[in-house]
């Protein structure tokens, strides 16, 4: 919205490896195995921010932060993950919002930061380009040229999921229990660990969705 008001370009990208960015304070170390070759039985330091590691997440937001306030941004107090500045002519404030590498850019200029994530801190920047598709959501000018915001590309996902797990097609309803239904008396049989599984993604699919607009599923 805030894009469209000021007649700003919508940019999305994705930063690649993004922890390996970042260097660790941990104190790690592994000693070479055979598939070192040459290096078999050296002792190898850790100094990147390796996915798996406690503190990689932390040192990479570090990292990020320097960046951006470098690009002359400064972190909204609203949320530091949004990140803003004003434009060369000061006429308007230009936006960053990040989520962990992902980007959502709305600048007058985007490509021009993009250059400089690349050439200058030397990051490695993926599916840059005008905003189509930014976590799980699709974005698209309707006919009158409103912008619009719609996971139906995730929701298609989580359909084909379902379909994959169950072999058919999800059955609709109104409501998630049948009428008169009353799971206080079930005496069913308890779930297998992978059906457990199935039913923790599901539940983690929908609620991404809830997320992204789709209140109607809700309840």
């Amino acid at each position: 919205m805030l894009a469209k008001l000021n007649d700003l370009e919508l940019w999305g990208a994705d930063i690649g490896n993004a922890y390996l960015e970042a260097l660790t304070d941990e104190k790690l170390y592994i000693i070479a195995g055979p598939e070192f070759e040459e290096l078999e039985g050296h002792i190898l330091v850790f100094h990147k921010a390796l996915y798996g590691l406690k503190s990689s997440d932390l040192r990479w937001s570090e990292k990020l932060h320097d960046i951006m306030k470098d690009l002359g941004f400064l972190p909204s107090k609203a949320d530091p993950y949004i990140w803003y500045r004003e434009n060369k002519d000061g006429t308007k404030y230009e936006y960053v919002a990040i989520y962990v590498d992902d980007l959502l850019i709305a600048m007058e200029n985007p490509k021009e930061m993009i250059d400089q994530l690349k050439e200058k801190f030397k990051l490695k920047i993926k599916g840059d380009g005008p905003l189509e598709y930014h976590l799980g959501c699709d974005y698209y000018l309707d006919p009158d040229g409103t912008l619009v915001a719609s996971p139906r590309k995730y929701v298609s996902k989580i359909l084909e999921a379902y379909k994959n797990m169950f072999g058919e097609d999800p059955k609709s309803s109104k409501l998630p229990l049948d009428k008169n239904d009353h799971p206080e008396l079930d005496n069913s049989e308890l779930v297998s660990p992978d059906q457990i599984q199935k039913y923790m993604t599901m539940i983690g699919q929908l609620q991404w969705a809830v997320t992204l607009g789709r209140f109607d599923i809700l309840s």
